[in-house]
């Protein structure tokens, strides 16, 4: 039927051409000035020169019925012809020319999945590629991406980049440091054979001479995720000195990353050490971490379609403090932005970024109720989290609730989270814990069902409320319970 169609289309499109229809006109719409600004390829398609146009890039009545990947720039008299006559034109995007493969960086061979016969890179789209694309496997799967770009498989995604990053792009600095100009890239932001086997963080941006040679002679690349520029100092809010751990000589802005920073890093000191962090900012011991920050204003509260917002709480799970509600639900992350915003300028509260799937344990699949589209982890908050949840299933249902995780359909209940625990000591001298007078106080758990989190019984009574107060106040300090009831 191809066979056929081609031939049929063809000879009305030559006898159209022939008889001098209404093409002449249409032409008009398309210059052959129009038609110079397109690489058109070459005729190396098995449907080259049929009187149709073959390449995926056009569309309109003389573009065939069936397109391929592989038919990418091989048509070129055809789809030229049909171009100037007006029957096609670029589909909306589509690129005038194509890249050629020595115009594009493939990288090397490193992903897990290289040489697999599938094209792992992200920068690229079509038939080729596997049907899983990750950031990770960005310029690491040379070979295969290689093989189907030559064989029109794939193509590079529209705006994608033919090379991880141009020099043009990056700042490389001065030549401040002590080991300058002595033939290494002593910048830690790179990494390969050109650069010195021993980096640190005091000679970032300050050997920009021997990084730059190294980098256009491809000896070093940008580590994956590294920033091509570095902020400057005065784009930076520091914010000020009421931590805890302020002006100890060490920088415990959780922000920042170096060996200028303390060893424990927590939320609740976000923008709370001003002195210490832009004091090793300055020296080049930290710098701001990939993605984080500079200021408070980068935060996108969304806006406030909770039920529950401009009632002087913020009610988003992705803040902790005493300016957030005591329950908080997923339903509602960016959705009380007024209450959240005001929370933190405050001081009331603490924005803990967006939930990451990679930094939380989520266990196996040995529940029974394991990949039933539903989340059965009582971990889990949420509308796609089942009604009934047994302490059974902890750690029991990995592949639902991190999908569904991921797609913003369930939250990580406060508690569970890695940077919850990690803030304490909190205090509880505004909580009531009540006596001792349950039968199971000073058992090291909190038998008590006002709260909830990895410190408390597994079963909880009613008849236990207030009444194992030493527990609690220990769990709740410590940052493995918190209270859901008051």
């Amino acid at each position: 039927m191809r066979a056929i169609s081609h031939v049929m289309a063809g000879s009305l499109l030559g006898l159209a051409l022939m008889a001098g229809m209404t093409m002449p006109s249409l032409a008009q719409k398309h210059s052959t000035n129009a038609a110079s600004t397109i690489d058109f390829g070459d005729d190396s398609s098995d449907w080259a020169k049929d009187g149709e146009c073959d390449d995926p890039r056009f569309t309109g009545e003389g573009s065939a019925s069936e397109l391929v990947d592989s038919d990418l720039m091989k048509d070129a008299t055809d789809c030229k012809a049909a171009f100037e006559a007006g029957t096609v034109t670029l589909k909306d995007g589509g690129a005038t020319t194509a890249v050629a493969t020595t115009e594009i960086d493939f990288g090397d061979d490193s992903s897990e999945w290289a040489k697999d016969g599938e094209c792992d890179d992200p920068r690229f789209e079509g038939t080729g590629t596997a049907d899983e694309l990750v950031d990770a496997d960005r310029l690491k799967d040379a070979t295969d991406c290689q093989a189907a770009f030559e064989a029109g498989t794939v193509t590079l995604k529209d705006g994608g980049p033919t090379t991880a990053v141009a020099t043009t792009e990056i700042d490389f600095g001065d030549d401040s440091s002590e080991w300058a100009k002595d033939g290494e890239c002593d910048d830690p932001r790179f990494v390969g054979e050109g650069a010195a086997t021993e980096l640190v963080d005091a000679d970032l941006m300050k050997d920009a001479t021997d990084c730059k040679a190294a980098f256009d002679a491809g000896t070093v690349t940008l580590k994956d995720g590294d920033s091509t520029a570095v902020a400057t100092l005065a784009d930076i809010d520091f914010g000020d000195d009421s931590s805890e751990w302020a002006k100890d000589g060490e920088c415990d802005d959780p922000r920042f990353e170096g060996t200028g920073t303390a060893d424990e890093l927590v939320d609740a000191d976000r923008m709370k050490d001003a002195t210490d962090c832009q004091a090793a900012f300055e020296a080049g011991t930290v710098t701001l971490k990939d993605g984080g920050s500079s200021t408070v204003a980068a935060i996108d509260y969304g806006n406030d379609s909770s039920e529950w917002a401009n009632d002087g709480e913020c009610d988003d799970p992705r803040f902790t403090g005493k300016g957030v509600a005591s329950t908080t639900l997923a339903e509602d992350i960016k959705k009380d932005a007024t209450d959240c915003r005001e929370a933190v300028e405050a001081g009331r509260a603490t924005y803990n970024g967006e939930q990451q799937a990679a930094a939380f344990d989520f266990g196996s699949d040995f529940s029974k109720w394991a990949n039933d589209g539903e989340c059965d982890d009582l971990r889990f908050e949420g509308a796609g989290v089942d009604k009934k949840l047994l302490s059974e299933d902890v750690m029991g249902d990995a592949t639902d609730c991190r999908t569904l995780l991921e797609e913003g359909a369930i939250a990580i209940r406060l508690v569970y989270t890695p940077e919850y625990a990690a803030g304490a000591p909190y205090d509880g001298s505004d909580i009531d814990f009540g006596d001792n007078s349950s039968s199971y106080a000073n058992d090291d758990e909190c038998d008590d069902p006002r709260f909830e989190g990895p410190g408390t019984a597994t079963t909880l009574l009613d008849s236990d409320r207030l009444a194992d107060a030493d527990d609690c106040k220990a769990a709740y300090e410590a940052g493995t319970i918190v209270l859901i009831e008051s």
